[in-house]
């Protein structure tokens, strides 16, 4: 066999699988290092900036800047940020570091006159990393974390005695999945021994899954296992740190927590090395959706798709949970109407209860125009819910069909999405107070006693009549004299409401009506109920001829 099959994790007694996400964990957002370190082209100074606001904006308190070591834009970037103070008294700023001297010694330089600081250092522990890429022993291993503690210690001994600052401490056993659990334990347990977290501090372990190479739940029994057996456990945040290339990040992310995890680190849409980090909004939005509190704000997810795809130059999947183009649209025609009922029966304020919507679309800033696009996988409940929530028209239930089987014709010779504009077009062009072959003009309508007297020309294709016809409603004195024209039908759907409000209102008015046994829809408008009517059951007649 090429490949070789990951060990399981021996933890009969795991409690994980019974836990929930009932709070957030602490964030840190890594777009700055890990997910700039992965693009083409790295960020701009500019871009960083704009990247750091929208973080700050969006309620990071720890946000990993860079790795000013490394570079000399790196560098550049952790000085601007602190000489022209836009770093807030509240947010603190994280910088990654290797336990070599000359780079923590050039790190702590970077960070002068900072006030709140985590100085991130990491060393690969995998059997994989030591066998290949350092030839090192276990203990050769855990003498190069330990030696990097006491240069962090040595060359941020006087941190933040000038400006009241604090330093906090974070060590990765980076490509931890891939590692001994026993001996990610021993090397962790070395360092948070040489750190020596006192009283309320807290130091943060992050447990990377560097490579993603098995499933989320053993990287949750990775995490019990480690929670349940470092020392200090009360003076260790545990952090999770997932890449996706088994396209599990997500899960791995949400398992951790349940497994025991206090912190996530990871970027805005996921950018990363690879396949990419951990999607923060991603998590966050399910945990909204769960009733937790992510303490971030996604209320506008366009701006920060707009920020990241301008930095990043990455273009995001239109399909990319809660952010994409069409994540709340639906093209189906079975989707569609059962969105359109859970639309209808909504209420202001009440438990979000939509069908194939698991989030309100306005509560990450989106609207409802796009969430029922129509092509020719649409049916009748997508082109009723665009008229109605587009146009105002409330179409009758069974008008729905004779509405959908015209627009699909215009999907079919489109070949793609049919526009709202096309939708409302095309019902107004074939349904609505059409003239073509039927009409009533110079129309003069009296109320007398509970009778009405209905004075007009009908033309009723080649015939012409001017008629007076009195009868108990203006509808059954219209009817009457189209029947003496010889045109007979029953009409057996009505519908009405006013269109539009104030006093440039109308009403509207949808008829069905029956010829043998072909049934025929039109609508019509008006200055009132009457006229609307008419004009309303003409265009059904109207549409009777023009399906001959």
């Amino acid at each position: 066999m090429k490949y070789k099959k990951f060990n399981t994790i021996a933890l009969p007694n795991r409690t994980w699988p019974n836990n929930e996400i009932t709070e957030a964990p602490v964030w840190c957002s890594v777009d700055l290092r890990d997910g700039n370190q992965a693009l083409i082209k790295p960020m701009s100074l500019e871009k960083k900036v704009r990247f750091f606001n929208l973080l700050v904006e969006i309620g990071f308190k720890e946000i990993e800047i860079g790795f000013p070591s490394a570079s000399e834009v790196e560098y550049e970037f952790t000085r601007h940020l602190i000489e022209n103070d836009l770093i807030p008294d509240d947010v603190s700023i994280q910088i990654l570091t290797q336990a070599r001297e000359h780079l923590i010694k050039k790190s702590a330089e970077a960070l002068r006159g900072a006030k709140n600081i985590i100085v991130h250092l990491y060393n690969p522990t995998s059997t994989m990393q030591r066998e290949i890429v350092y030839d090192k022993s276990q203990d050769e291993i855990v003498d190069i974390a330990l030696n990097g503690v006491k240069w962090i210690k040595d060359y941020f001994k006087d941190f933040g005695k000038e400006n009241d600052g604090s330093l906090r401490f974070e060590y990765s056993p980076e490509s931890f999945t891939q590692t001994e659990l026993d001996y990610a334990v021993n090397i962790s347990n070395a360092v948070i021994e040489a750190w020596n977290p006192q009283g309320d501090e807290k130091m943060i372990l992050n447990l990377p899954s560097t490579v993603e190479s098995a499933t989320p739940n053993i990287y949750a029994d990775q995490i019990e296992y480690m929670s349940t057996n470092i020392v200090r456990r009360e003076n260790v945040l545990i952090s999770v740190h997932a890449h996706n290339d088994r396209g599990c990040a997500v899960a791995s992310t949400e398992l951790g927590l349940m497994a025991g995890a206090d912190r996530v680190e990871g970027t805005l849409l996921g950018n990363g090395e690879r396949t990419g980090n951990v999607d923060i909004v991603t998590v966050g939005l399910n945990m909204y959706t769960q009733v937790v509190d992510p303490k971030l704000d996604f209320s506008d997810v366009d701006k920060i798709v707009e920020v990241v795809e301008a930095s990043n130059e990455i273009k995001t999947h239109i399909r990319h949970p809660y952010v994409g183009d069409l994540v709340y649209t639906a093209f189906s025609g079975s989707h569609q109407d059962a969105i359109k009922k859970g639309m209808a029966q909504q209420e202001e304020g009440s438990v979000w209860y939509v069908p194939y919507l698991p989030i309100d679309p306005k509560d990450v800033g989106r609207n409802y125009e796009s969430i029922i696009q129509v092509n020719s996988q649409s049916g009748k409940g997508g082109v009723a819910y665009i008229l109605s929530s587009v146009f105002g028209y409330q179409i009758p239930k069974q008008m729905e069909a004779h509405v959908g089987k015209v627009i699909q014709e215009v999907s079919d010779k489109h070949d793609g999405v049919v526009s709202e504009a096309m939708i409302g077009q095309k019902f107004e062009e074939v349904f609505m107070n059409t003239t073509q072959h039927f009409t009533v003009d110079n129309l003069r309508v009296e109320m007398q006693e509970g009778e009405v007297t209905v004075e007009g020309d009908f033309v009723a294709g080649e015939q012409k009549k001017h008629a007076v016809q009195n009868a108990q409603g203006i509808i059954e004195a219209v009817s009457l004299v189209f029947n003496g024209m010889g045109v007979n039908f029953d009409v057996v759907d009505y519908a009405e409401h006013t269109l539009g409000e104030g006093k440039e209102a109308q009403a509207i008015a949808y008829f069905g009506i029956k010829i043998g046994d072909e049934l025929f829809y039109g609508a019509g408008t008006g200055k009132n109920i009457s006229y609307a009517s008419i004009n309303g059951l003409v265009a059904a007649l109207n549409r009777s001829f023009e399906t001959k």
